[in-house]
């Protein structure tokens, strides 16, 4: 599995989809929160606080990881290098965790340059560190997390198509719906005293709980069961060749 876990890291960094996917990243980023003349730009909002990062980071995550992930088996399906690969001595989860681990990796390595945001905000303050550290730290932790399921989410949905382009559609309609469709169906008060719970079934009403610096053990578990969810749903994916 560490073997695979290398290869896959190995060719992010041969190619430019890696280099690519985190400039985009932070550019995109950088140009709202310090260029653009918005309400997200910290120096026009005169107050050090990097909520506009918090805000921004799960759309732009929404698209750049299903272009990560887009190819994590549908390029092997197209190729016929599944069957190869499923040939190895290695389990079909050991396959899936290996694969997940490895896009894993490039979301947390996209989001540590995002750091400098933080040291500027936090020197641009009056006084120097006048901000909510505890807050960002948090929020750090949220967006990692929902990171975490978007990858997730993607890994599934590669494993459903040898398209590489219908597994990034359909994987940015899955993040967008898990991340704010509930909390849309919610808005409706379609559905009363069931309403609440509706809303807790998204990833918003989590992420943003965890982005005002709360980290409760109960939305890092509704993280990690979302994300096991979409991996076992990828195993059975897999597991269906067999059928």
């Amino acid at each position: 599995m560490v073997a695979l876990f290398l290869k896959e890291i190995h060719s992010f960094l041969s190619s430019l989809t890696g280099y690519l996917v985190i400039a985009v990243f932070l550019l995109i980023n950088g140009l709202f929160l310090w260029v653009f003349p918005t309400e997200f730009n910290i120096l026009d909002y005169g107050y050090a606080s990097l909520e506009g990062l918090f805000l921004i980071a799960p759309f732009v995550f929404m698209f750049l990881v299903p272009a990560v992930t887009m190819r994590s088996f549908a390029e092997e399906k197209k190729s016929g290098t599944i069957e190869w690969l499923l040939t190895k001595p290695l389990t079909d989860i050991q396959i899936i965790v290996a694969k997940y681990l490895a896009n894993l990796v490039l979301v947390l390595v996209s989001l540590l340059p995002t750091l400098i945001y933080y040291f500027s905000v936090y020197r641009l303050g009056q006084p120097p560190g006048n901000l909510d550290s505890g807050g960002i730290w948090g929020a750090y932790i949220g967006l990692f997390f929902l990171g975490a399921v978007f990858v997730a989410i993607g890994i599934f949905s590669s494993s459903l198509t040898d398209n590489q382009i219908l597994a990034f559609i359909l994987a940015v309609v899955l993040s967008g719906f898990v991340y704010i469709g509930f909390d849309l169906i919610y808005s409706f008060s379609w559905f009363g005293s069931a309403d609440l719970f509706i809303r807790q079934l998204g990833i918003e009403a989590h992420y943003g709980s965890i982005s005002r610096g709360v980290v409760d053990t109960r939305d890092l578990l509704y993280f990690l069961s979302v994300i096991v969810l979409f991996l076992s749903s990828t195993h059975l994916s897999l597991a269906s060749r067999k059928w």
